[in-house]
């Protein structure tokens, strides 16, 4: 399993964790679409731009591969701004590759991208 060296492990003076530690003895926790509904709370949505952030400075439009990201935190992101950059993707392996949809993630988190269009 890879472990991306920094990138921030946590959503600063949160518990909403951005990687894990050590690979899951019992199996890899498989990565789904989960559905962000409107009446989500403040701090879950901070949570998921803060993610988006370190995902955009760590890998851009660049392809990066799971490895030590939590899947729980890169569910609430895939099959919108997240998608598999490979056509034989497994949800379940921590080699999967990913990438940034940097069109809807621009629509969804335009605070995290307001720097990039001045």
């Amino acid at each position: 399993m890879l472990k991306h060296r920094g990138f921030p492990s946590r959503l600063p003076s949160s518990d909403f964790q951005f990687t894990i530690r050590r690979a899951n003895p019992k199996g890899v926790t498989p990565i789904v679409a989960r559905e962000r509904y409107a009446d989500r709370r403040p701090a879950d949505r901070r949570a998921d731009l803060g993610f988006m952030a370190a995902l955009w400075e760590c890998f851009g439009t660049e392809s990066f591969e799971r490895g030590n990201l939590d899947a729980g935190r890169i569910s609430w992101l895939f099959g919108r701004e997240v998608i598999p950059a490979e056509a034989d993707f497994d949800n379940q392996s921590y080699d999967a590759l990913l990438k940034i949809d940097v069109g809807r993630a621009m629509a969804s988190f335009p605070d995290v991208f307001s720097d990039e269009s001045a």
